[in-house]
């Protein structure tokens, strides 16, 4: 898709991966920046539960929710309260025990593949995954086919999918867009 905003931030260039997908995040009101002046989108800033939950509930146009809360360390005001219920009503997500979301629990590849898999539906995938580090019958496993066969990821320079590593900031919104836009 093309974009109609310049970039805004002064540590995306152009040459980057994630320059178009970031572009889209800002266009779309998937994230914004930070720093004193907004001006940096800190793409190698690893994300926590939070954020994830939060890009992914703005991605999909912030759909509403009728839960009542069942976490006691996410409170009615904070900003990924709304995505955190969305998401936990409609089985994207769970939290760490019933009663705890852990929104500052930083989110690995693995995991946020999957929360994009379960918010799409969980779509079947034909495609065979070959990263060593996906064995099959993993909770992940189908998540990381779909995404392959849907070119959402293609893994690591180094052929791995990066499983456990956490994910960063430019790789949540890479996957966003490559998957919604």
């Amino acid at each position: 898709p093309g974009h109609t905003i310049a970039n805004p931030f002064v540590d995306v260039k152009e040459g980057d991966f994630f320059l178009g997908p970031v572009r889209w995040a800002v266009e779309e009101g998937v994230t914004t920046g930070m720093g004193e002046n907004s001006d940096h989108f800190a793409p190698l800033l690893d994300c926590n539960r939070a954020q994830v939950v939060t890009f992914l509930w703005r991605a999909m146009g912030k759909p509403g929710h009728t839960i009542a809360n069942p976490f006691v360390d996410v409170k009615e005001g904070d900003f990924y309260y709304d995505a955190v219920l969305w998401a936990s009503e409609n089985g994207i997500t769970t939290g760490i025990d019933p009663t705890h979301f852990n929104p500052t629990g930083i989110c690995n590849r693995a995991q946020v593949v999957t929360l994009l898999w379960r918010a799409v539906g969980e779509p079947d995938s034909k495609a065979e995954v070959t990263f060593p580090d996906v064995p099959a019958g993993e909770f992940y496993y189908d998540a990381v086919a779909w995404a392959v066969e849907n070119g959402i990821t293609t893994g690591l320079d180094n052929g791995t999918f990066g499983s456990l590593d956490a994910c960063n900031r430019a790789q949540i919104v890479t996957f966003l867009y490559r998957a919604l836009a």
